[in-house]
Order: C-alpha cells, then sequence, then structure tokens
C-alpha cells in the first residue's frame, strides 16, 4: 500500500460486512421500492447479493467498472488508474438501487453517477471525498484509511507466541 497516501489499515470482518449490508438494507426498505439493483463491479457483489435477499428483489444487474490496477508483482495493495466503462446499462436508474462496497476518491462514482443519475447510489462505506456523490451509506472512515474488505484478506493459522509465533509488527 503507498504509505505516503495511507496511515493506517482497517479490515472489515464477513460478520461485520453482513450486519452492515442488513443495515443499509433497513435504509433503503424504509426509502421504498426498487424495480431492481444494479451492481458495480466487483466490490458491490456481494453487498449487492445480501441487499437482494433482503430486499427480496430478483432483478440484479452489474455495470462493470475498472479504476485500480495492482501496484506490481507481489505487492498486496492497489493503485488508482483510469476510470474504464467495461459493461454499462441501459436507461438512466430511475427506480433502481446502485450498490458498492465503498466510494473512496468519488472518481469511479463520478463516472457511474454520470451514466444512471436517477439511480439512488447506496454503498456500505464512505470516504470524505466520495460522500457528496452517494446517497446512502452507513459508515465514513478517514480519507486516509485503507480499507481492506472480507475477499481482499486471506485467514491462516497463527502459531503461538509460546511456541515460535510472532506479532504482526515483531522483526522479520
Amino acid at each position: 500500500m503507498p504509505r505516503s497516501r495511507y496511515e493506517d489499515e482497517i479490515i472489515v470482518s464477513w460478520v461485520e460486512l453482513h450486519r452492515d449490508a442488513r443495515y443499509l438494507s433497513e435504509l433503503l426498505h424504509a426509502k421504498g421500492t426498487w424495480k431492481g439493483i444494479i451492481a458495480i463491479t466487483r466490490g458491490g457483489l456481494v453487498p449487492a447479493a445480501l441487499i437482494a435477499r433482503e430486499l427480496d428483489i430478483r432483478l440484479v444487474d452489474t455495470i462493470c467498472v475498472t479504476s485500480y490496477s495492482s501496484a506490481g508483482a507481489g505487492q498486496a495493495a492497489q493503485v488508482q488508474a483510469q476510470v474504464e466503462v467495461l459493461k454499462g446499462v441501459a436507461g438512466d436508474g430511475e427506480g433502481y438501487l446502485l450498490i458498492d462496497d465503498l466510494v473512496d476518491s468519488g472518481r469511479t462514482a463520478q463516472v457511474v453517477r454520470q451514466l444512471l443519475p436517477r439511480a439512488h447510489f447506496a454503498t456500505l462505506y464512505a470516504k470524505p471525498a466520495g460522500r457528496p456523490i452517494v446517497d446512502t451509506c452507513v459508515k465514513e472512515f478517514k480519507q486516509n484509511k485503507w480499507i481492506y474488505f472480507p475477499w481482499d484478506i486471506e485467514y491462516k493459522f497463527a502459531t503461538p507466541i509460546k511456541e515460535g509465533g510472532r506479532t504482526a509488527s515483531g522483526p522479520g
């Protein structure tokens, strides 16, 4: 991760993500009924599936956008690149929920918002630079936090310290 831009990391667990998606579903349900969901790939796919279940929405489509590229071989971080729409959807989004996991800088959100100006844009999480573009979100994080989602990380056994395990901040 580029240390100059991000000061800290936040790891979102599956349990937290599911709880936040259910809460977002409650907020969206209170706003009325929806024709369908348009998930912004890839981050919006899991939240869209959870929200579709909670709101009993069967019509789910995707707008396929890429705005990140790998930072390099052996690096887990990603860097922002040019926003590119790989697959769009017809219409202006009226009556649809537009779902993503996170709005960060807002670059992707601005492009998608221009394509679907009448959709209700909802995200689980938002950072200050992108927050004004979204209609509804559950939590806001500081701009300098890097967010890891459950699909970004790998869980593995941690050897106890007494048996030779090390802390993440320990040497080597």
